[in-house]
């Protein structure tokens, strides 16, 4: 376990027992690491502050009855997954339009100082399904393990593990066409 871990759990022991400001930590421990990940879903940092916000307040309500102290981080980001999901459901159209508009003005644009080698990586990461992007990102950017990945998207050990050695393979292949 790591100390990150222990800390949260810590932290949420402490506002179990009545102190507040043990509930101020975790939030700016969280909040931003929340909003990053409601981003990736959303592409829209507004309305991710606002399901972030939303997300805080079924955290909070339900901080008390968390049974594992120590599994913090991944019930909170689950929580924040699924209220991302189901904020893209609900404006899926408004969304539709957005993202076009975004892919056909700004992707496009030549950035001069970008690296060949990293661009060539995000446009093979784009090509991969949003579950295998998904795991990725849970993975090796937000450093969660496969166990708790399965428990963020409500789905087995082993489909997690599928995604994630089916989205190696199709990186690999990619950027094997591309060089």
């Amino acid at each position: 376990m790591t100390p990150s871990k222990i800390f949260d759990a810590l932290l949420v022991l402490q506002y179990k027992n009545g102190d507040k400001k043990a509930l101020g930590i975790l939030v700016k421990r969280h909040h931003y690491s929340f909003c990053s990940h409601a981003n990736w879903y959303l592409r829209d940092l507004e309305a991710s502050k606002d399901v972030v916000q939303d997300s805080w307040g079924i955290i909070i309500g339900k901080l008390h009855n968390l049974r594992d102290p120590n599994s913090f981080s991944s019930w909170a980001m689950r929580i924040v997954t699924r209220k991302s999901i189901d904020f893209l459901k609900q404006n899926k159209s408004k969304r539709f339009r957005l993202r076009n508009y975004q892919l056909n003005n700004f992707e496009d644009t030549p950035n001069e100082d970008r690296n060949s080698e990293i661009s060539q990586l995000q446009q093979a990461i784009k090509s991969l399904s949003d579950d295998q992007q998904t795991v990725l990102r849970l993975f090796y950017i937000q450093d969660y393990s496969l166990i708790e990945i399965s428990e963020i998207l409500d789905k087995s050990v082993g489909t997690v593990k599928s995604r994630l050695y089916h989205a190696r393979e199709k990186l690999k292949t990619i950027l094997k066409s591309t060089s």
